[in-house]
């Protein structure tokens, strides 16, 4: 909020993934972005249908990310909602003094957003997490019935579902394809581009051969890529130069189909004669890049650094392994200033928990010579 003052007012709305319910309120209406008429139509038609059907009397607001959402999916939403109103009521009418509502954290929007019908199993690493995601899934989702469970294994969990490999490799701006070929990945203010690189790999037939098999390949990638680093806006693709117009048509239509199945929506334009393909995207949060980066002040603004949170949880994430490997009880930590800092104020009680299931204890060392990404963990 800035330095503005909190503002009142008795126009209820309740947010979702893909709709707003507007209590005490008979409008409706849906988000601008979503320029097909036939597609507002559907949408507005079966939203009101599922109000009827659920005997809800609100107003509502059909969000952006809704383009192409199905009908099943919309009714999770709308049951979501309902079971928000409920629980609001219920705490106003009664003689206890509390909230009535908050946005809901990370964890539960999460869970809010992603978890479907489809989803058959849910691991989480910390206990207390696991309790609150079982509470919250009984109460507002229902009709989902996959287990969530405590992660109790002596790996960390980023490890054995690889997503500590993942991030890494979700930050960095080369993308290696199976057939040798690489995306090059550069983010700005106005645009994303995108350049396919060929490899080593050789087509049974000829040269011809080779640049559509890699650019096949490098379509599927960048569909996946899109969303692993939540890329929105306007993206730019340099394909490989390609000969056959044939080549060129099924080029963009296999990137078409593998950017269709993205819930946040996307377009394909057609390609140039230069090769460039444009895609726009929906731009619903910031990307991963501007999540877990920032500008890095050493290169004014050239490229980037890990914030000292990112570097602090992947300290935490280290001194795990290595207490397992190790089997010691005393560590020392040397890393930046600045992650020093937020070690000892920010994420010091996160610091105080690892201890403790560690049962050992951190020392913690500034090396000022010590860029901001690095940082070193001894065992003692």
């Amino acid at each position: 909020m800035g330095d503005k003052g909190a503002r009142v007012t008795t126009q209820l709305s309740i947010a979702s993934r893909y709709l707003v319910l507007l209590p005490g309120s008979s409008r409706t209406g849906i988000s601008q972005r979503i320029t097909q008429t036939t597609e507002r139509k559907r949408l507005t038609q079966e939203v009101t249908k599922l109000f009827a059907q659920l005997d809800v009397t609100a107003g509502f607001i059909v969000r952006t990310v809704a383009d192409s959402a199905s009908v099943e999916s919309l009714k999770t939403d709308l049951l979501f909602l309902v079971r928000s109103w409920e629980v609001i009521q219920q705490r106003l009418n009664s003689n206890n003094v509390g909230l009535l509502h908050e946005d809901l954290p990370l964890t539960l929007r999460t869970a809010r957003d992603l978890i479907t019908e489809k989803t058959t199993r849910i691991r989480v690493d910390n206990q207390a997490t696991v309790e609150t995601l079982r509470d919250f899934a009984r109460d507002f989702l229902p009709q989902t019935s996959c287990p969530i469970e405590y992660h109790s294994g002596p790996q960390p969990i980023f490890d054995l579902f690889g997503v500590e490999e993942g991030i890494q490799q979700a930050l960095a701006t080369t993308v290696e394809l199976q057939s040798g070929g690489s995306l090059v990945l550069e983010q700005t203010e106005s645009m994303t581009t995108i350049d396919v690189n060929t490899g080593s790999y050789v087509g049974r037939r000829n040269l011809e051969e080779t640049l559509f098999r890699t650019n096949l390949e490098a379509a599927s990638a960048i569909a996946r890529e899109l969303r692993l680093r939540n890329i929105g806006g306007i993206i730019i693709v340099d394909f490989i130069d390609m000969e056959e117009e044939e080549h060129r048509r099924d080029l963009v239509r296999a990137l078409t189909e593998a950017v269709h199945r993205d819930s946040a929506g996307a377009q394909v334009g057609d390609m140039s004669d230069f090769g460039l393909v444009q895609i726009v995207r929906k731009r619903l949060r910031p990307s991963l890049e501007h999540a877990m980066t920032e500008a890095c002040a050493a290169c004014e603004g050239s490229g980037f650094q890990k914030t000292p949170q990112t570097v602090c949880y992947e300290i935490f994430r280290e001194l795990m392994r290595q207490s397992l490997v190790h089997r010691l009880h005393a560590y020392t930590v040397l890393a930046s200033p600045p992650v020093i800092d937020m070690l000892l104020d920010e994420e010091a009680g996160a610091l105080a928990d690892l201890q403790d299931l560690m049962r050992g204890v951190v020392h913690l060392q500034v090396d000022p010579l010590f860029g901001r990404d690095r940082y070193d963990v001894v065992p003692m």
